[in-house]
């Protein structure tokens, strides 16, 4: 998971800093994230999968589909 959530970040040209801005969380916060030296909470992982399109299925590794549920 903590993987493909770095992957998503990188495929959307965002950086840490970026994308801590829009989940209104500090970077160090979300480096814990991506590291996974800290659970990402559900509420974190939906915005995540909105701002990037995709299923929290897809972030996890529950599926290879990318596209979001909608």
């Amino acid at each position: 998971m903590y993987n493909r959530i770095k992957e998503l970040r990188i495929e959307h040209n965002l950086t840490q800093e970026d994308i801590s801005k829009k989940l209104e969380i500090s970077r160090e916060l979300y480096s814990l994230y991506e590291s996974s030296k800290r659970s990402i909470p559900l509420k974190i992982l939906i915005k995540l999968a909105k701002e990037y399109n995709t299923s929290i299925d897809y972030m996890v590794g529950n599926t290879d589909e990318k596209k979001s549920y909608n």
